[in-house]
């Protein structure tokens, strides 16, 4: 991946209707059911990273993707600050015990990636640790690829003006105003140094095994067909070149036969 990569990003990309948005997403989402259950049936784990600039939809994209998945088959992990004890361990020991088990998807809201963004930025590491950071990352992710997991890396990327505008709308929405705090304010005055941030760690830690997927945020239903189809893909290419036959309903489903799965049992898998 080239540096300078956020600036080519077309922002404009977006959804002109909301029936068509409606229609693509309940297809996605039913393929993406369905394709849970394989999951499940080949002990095949999935890891979704999600980062992005505050009020991007991280939010949103989890609920479109989660929305219709069976609940004993996923688990999202909203990361924030390390606890005081966590601090007395390796940074990456609390992601650790966040792992999903085999068969199961694990979306983490923020992620490991903090070490070489916001703990770089306010210098809650120093530059030798968010340095060696990337190679342990690398190595962290490796490790996992190479034993039956899927790893898809999401940065939601939305413009200055777009986030300011969002900042504003939940300032002025007393059912939003929980979301944005003055450190929300504070990180916009650092943007500069953010994109620095961003840009080396795409640089340093976009591997074949684990790529990362700069998702065009400026429109919110955009980026939620796209990281649907963008997991839906990532999972269909696994499987293809580990010689996984999808099963016929499947099929059904993506090519608009099958309408609907009525139940887990439906498709023949146990939980």
């Amino acid at each position: 991946m080239e540096k300078e990569h956020l600036a080519k990003v077309d922002l404009t990309k977006k959804i002109e209707s909301k029936s068509k948005y409606n229609k693509k997403l309940e297809k996605y989402q039913m393929r993406l059911l369905a394709l849970q259950q394989i999951l499940k049936e080949e002990k095949i784990a999935v890891m979704i990273v999600m980062e992005g600039w505050d009020a991007a939809g991280k939010g949103g994209a989890i609920k479109r993707v989660t929305e219709h998945l069976d609940p004993r088959g996923f688990q999202v992990n909203p990361i924030g600050a390390p606890a005081p004890h966590e601090k007395r361990y390796h940074y990456l020991q609390r992601f650790w015990r966040k792992l999903p088990q085999y068969g199961q998807i694990t979306i983490f809201d923020r992620s490991w990636y903090g070490r070489v963004l916001v703990e770089r930025v306010e210098e809650f590491a120093t530059k030798e640790e968010w340095t060696r950071a990337y190679g342990e990352i690398n190595d962290f992710e490796k490790l996992l690829t190479d034993d039956h997991y899927i790893i898809g890396k999401f940065f939601y990327h939305i413009s200055n003006d777009e986030q300011l505008k969002r900042f504003t709308e939940r300032e002025n929405n007393p059912l939003k105003r929980w979301k944005i705090t003055d450190e929300d304010w504070r990180n916009r005055e650092k943007w500069d140094e953010y994109v620095e941030a961003i840009e080396d760690m795409f640089a340093n830690t976009n591997k074949p095994n684990a790529k990362w997927h700069i998702i065009a945020s400026n429109d919110k239903l955009y980026a939620r067909l796209k990281t649907l189809k963008v997991i839906i893909s990532l999972i269909e290419d696994y499987f293809l070149e580990h010689n996984i036959e999808l099963p016929s309903y499947y099929n059904e489903i993506k090519e608009g036969k099958k309408k609907k799965i009525e139940s887990v049992q439906d498709a023949g898998v146990k939980w």
